[in-house]
């Protein structure tokens, strides 16, 4: 975990770090929020729309932006104000993310930083493309 403070950080820092999706990350996301489309939960019904398998959750990919933040750029004195996530390509079952961030804005008057954030997939291909914005300690 990084411990970055608001002084600490400047436009053009970068962290990043990978992660692999899991069937049993599916499941707990499915636990956790209810969310049981068959989109996401049935390799038949995925394969009828067209997808190799199962479609991961956008918002099971949008969740490493909390640990971008909360762990690496700032890490441990972030608090997340907001977070923009779009949607470019779907995300699979094995698929190898690549969530990488980088430092836009650091506001000193409301102690907060901006941060680009992108996922790739082990192909290079962008998945999910995200805006941060978090509160972090002087």
């Amino acid at each position: 975990m990084n411990h970055y403070t608001l002084a600490e950080l400047a436009p053009g820092m970068t962290e990043q770090f990978t992660v692999t999706v899991t069937a049993a990350m599916m499941d707990a996301f499915c636990a956790l929020t209810g969310d049981c489309s068959p989109i996401h939960m049935s390799e038949e019904y995925a394969a009828g729309r067209g997808y190799p398998g199962r479609v991961v959750y956008g918002m099971l990919g949008a969740s490493f932006f909390s640990t971008l933040a909360g762990v690496w750029l700032p890490g441990e004195h972030c608090l997340l104000h907001s977070v923009e996530a779009k949607f470019a390509k779907p995300i699979f079952i094995g698929d190898t993310l690549t969530v990488a961030g980088r430092v836009e804005e650091v506001n000193e008057t409301f102690g907060e930083v901006t941060i680009k954030a992108v996922i790739t997939n082990q192909q290079g291909k962008k998945v999910t493309r995200g805006l941060i914005r978090a509160g972090v300690a002087k």
